[in-house]
C-alpha cells in the first residue's frame, strides 16, 4: 500500500520539530503534525519562559542546523550554585558550585527563551525538503498492522506511514491509542514562571535553591534578567499567582534575596502544575514515544527538555542504522533498541528528581542537616564535582552522535 511518508510525528512543540530535522537529514520523509496553525510557535514577545540546554543538547541543535538561529540570543551557563535555606533568612552554611572552568568543553550549557527556540526550530522545519508539516491538524485514530501504520486526522483523511512517533506531550494521544499504560503520581506542587530585571550582573550564574515547599530556581538570560522557576505547594502557588504584581514581588523578593539588587517583574506571570508520569513502555509494533510522552518529570534539576532531546538523537540513530542495514524501522525488535538506550537513563533522572524533591521539600532539621552536609562534602571533593558538572551538561554515559555534535 503506498505510504504518505515514512513517519509521521505527532506534536509540534520542541522535540516533534528536533526529531523531524533529525530524520529528514538522515534520508526519511517526515510528516510532523502541529495542532497548532502555522507561525504561532515563537512569535510571542518577551515572556521570560526559557530553557537550561545542556551542553550536549547545543551540540544537537548545532547537528540539525537550528543553533544558528538562536545562538545571539543564548546566555552561556557558567556556573550553578546550589544552595539550601529557609524564606528570608538566606542561604545555608554549605553552598555546593559548579564552575565551567573545571571542565575542557566550555560552558556547561546555555539558557535559551522559548519564542527564539521555537522559533528557530519553525524556520528549519519550514525550510526542510523531505519534512512535510501540518499545521491546525489533530489525530483522532491511529493503526498499525503488518505492513505499517496509519493516522486518521480530525479532518478524515487517513495518512500512511512506516511508524508512528508521539512527541504529544504528558498526555499524550498516541500513547494511549497504542495502549501503553502510565504510572506516576502529583506532587502536590505548582511552579511559578516569570522573568525578573535586576540591577546586578548574574555573571552567567544560575541558582537552585531548595526551600521548604520546593526549589527556586533563577536562570541568567541575556542582560540583567533571569527566569525564575519557583515552586509552592499547590495552594500557596495558587494564593500567590492571584496577587497582584507589587504583593507578588513582596512575596518573591525574601525568597530570592539581595545578591542581584534590586528586582522588578519583566514579562508575563505563569503557573504549571507538577507531576510524575512515565510510559510503561517507550514502544509498541510500529510507534514510539518521545520526550514528556515517554517521561514527564519533576523540573527540580531542568533536565525536561534535555531528555527528550537525548530521546531524539537515540531514536534518531537507532532508525538511520537499522535503514542502512535494510531493517524494517517500524519492527518492534528494531524500537526496542532505542527503548534499551533510554530506559536506563530516564530511570536514574526519574529517580534523582524523585529523591532530591524528598529530601529537599521539606524542613525537617535532621534532613537539612544531612543534606547540608552533603552539598558541602561534594563541594571539597573535586573528582566528584566535576563528575555533577559532566553529568550537568549532558556528557557522561553512551552518547548518541548528535548529541557529540556529530552527524549519524
Amino acid at each position: 500500500m503506498k505510504q504518505d511518508s515514512d513517519i509521521v510525528i505527532v506534536g509540534g512543540g520542541l522535540n516533534g520539530p528536533a526529531l523531524a530535522l533529525a530524520l529528514g537529514d538522515a534520508g526519511f520523509a517526515v510528516t510532523l503534525i502541529d495542532a497548532l496553525p502555522q507561525g504561532t510557535r515563537g512569535e510571542e514577545a518577551f515572556d521570560g519562559r526559557g530553557y537550561a540546554l545542556a551542553l550536549a543538547s547545543q551540540r544537537l541543535l548545532r547537528a540539525i542546523g537550528v543553533w544558528g538561529g538562536v545562538a545571539q540570543h543564548a546566555e552561556p551557563l557558567l556556573e550553578i550554585k546550589i544552595s539550601d535555606g529557609k524564606p528570608g533568612q538566606g542561604v545555608g552554611p554549605f553552598v555546593l558550585e559548579f564552575d565551567h572552568a573545571e571542565i575542557d568543553e566550555g560552558p556547561m550549557g546555555y539558557m535559551v527563551e522559548d519564542r527564539f527556540l521555537s522559533r528557530a526550530l519553525s524556520d528549519a522545519v519550514a525550510a526542510h525538503p523531505r519534512v512535510t508539516l501540518l499545521p491546525e491538524t489533530t489525530v483522532v485514530d491511529q493503526i498499525v498492522d503488518a505492513a505499517g501504520a496509519s493516522v486518521t486526522l480530525g479532518t478524515g483523511e487517513v495518512l500512511r506511514a512506516t511508524m508512528i512517533v508521539g512527541c504529544d506531550g504528558r498526555r499524550s494521544g498516541t500513547c494511549e491509542r497504542a495502549g501503553i499504560k502510565r504510572w506516576g503520581h502529583d506532587y502536590g506542587q505548582t511552579a511559578l514562571v516569570c522573568a525578573i530585571s535586576h540591577e546586578l550582573p548574574h555573571h552567567g550564574t544560575a541558582h537552585q535553591f531548595f526551600l521548604p515547599p520546593g526549589p527556586l530556581a533563577i536562570l541568567p538570560l541575556p542582560g540583567n534578567q533571569s527566569s525564575i522557576v519557583w515552586t509552592e505547594t499547590a495552594a500557596e502557588a495558587a494564593r500567590v499567582h492571584a496577587l497582584p504584581d507589587a504583593e507578588y514581588l513582596d512575596h518573591l523578593r525574601p525568597r530570592f534575596g539581595d545578591f542581584l539588587g534590586e528586582i522588578s517583574l519583566a514579562g508575563g506571570r505563569f503557573t504549571y502544575p507538577l507531576n510524575l508520569t512515565v510510559a510503561e513502555r517507550f514502544v509498541v509494533e510500529r510507534v514510539a514515544l518521545v520526550g514528556d510522552a515517554a517521561h514527564g518529570m519533576h523540573p527540580i534539576a531542568g533536565q525536561g527538555l534535555n531528555a527528550g532531546l537525548k530521546d531524539v538523537a537515540a531514536l534518531a540513530e537507532v532508525l538511520t542504522l537499522a535503514r542502512r542495514r535494510g531493517e524494517d524501522i517500524g519492527r518492534l525488535d528494531v524500537l526496542e533498541r532505542y527503548q534499551q538506550w533510554r530506559r536506563f537513563d530516564v530511570a536514574q533522572m526519574v529517580a534523582a528528581t524523585e529523591i532530591a524533591n524528598r529530601v529537599f521539600s521539606n524542613d525537617n532539621p535532621f534532613l537539612r542537616i544531612g543534606r547540608d552536609l552533603a552539598l558541602g562534602a561534594i563541594n571539597a571533593m573535586p573528582g566528584l564535582r566535576r563528575g555533577f558538572i559532566r553529568e550537568a551538561a549532558g556528557l557522561t554515559g553512551e552518547l548518541p552522535k548528535l548529541l557529540q555534535g556529530r552527524q549519524i
